[in-house]
């Protein structure tokens, strides 16, 4: 969570003088309250300064709303419409997350210059949410090096997190909307 534009600059620059294989950005933009968690002149440093230089952006249906200074999408087909604009705005590839669209199933689109890839699983009736974006780009971002592309990366990590939806209800951690169960494979 990047909050301001004085952090964005400051992780913009040592991207550049960085010599990283990939970097994956997970725009922790929206509380999942509707609260905003990054300024307004945040968003714009983000899209200038931080997705040219990343490899694979992770919206949200409401975060690629606000990169794009656009109504969220409401189906697939505006998914498809806002993630390649992003996908203009200059990184490599973009996963858009359909996880706020209410349908039995939520649908993921991986989208590159190559063309896309819908994937998709069964919704979870969890409480226990909290936290899957950022699992799922951490899951892409520690996956990445076992694979030679995105595809097989987002498969892989999409399996495992829906394991770890799957298996969060038996966790029993505090009160409200709690994790996803990452540990699912060990405990």
């Amino acid at each position: 969570m990047l909050s301001e534009t004085a952090i964005v600059e400051v992780v913009a620059e040592r991207l550049k003088r960085a010599s990283l294989p990939f970097v994956v950005l997970d725009t922790v933009m929206i509380a999942k309250s509707g609260d905003p968690l990054l300024s307004p002149d945040a968003v714009a440093s983000v899209r200038e300064l931080l997705l040219p230089q990343v490899s694979l952006i992770t919206p949200n249906l409401p975060e690629a709303a606000t990169l794009l200074g656009r109504d969220m999408a409401q189906d697939e087909k505006t998914m498809l419409m806002q993630g390649d604009a992003l996908l203009d705005l200059g990184c490599e590839a973009v996963l858009m997350k359909g996880g706020h669209l209410s349908d039995a199933e939520s649908p993921d689109w991986l989208i590159t210059r190559a063309g896309r890839q819908r994937f998709t699983a069964p919704r979870v009736n969890t409480r226990h949410t909290h936290g899957t974006g950022c699992s799922l780009s951490a899951a892409l971002a520690a996956l990445r090096p076992r694979h030679d592309n995105w595809a097989d990366t987002v498969t892989e990590a999409k399996a495992w997190l829906q394991q770890a939806l799957l298996h969060a209800d038996s966790l029993e951690v505090g009160k409200g909307i709690g994790p996803v169960h990452h540990f699912h494979q060990w405990w």
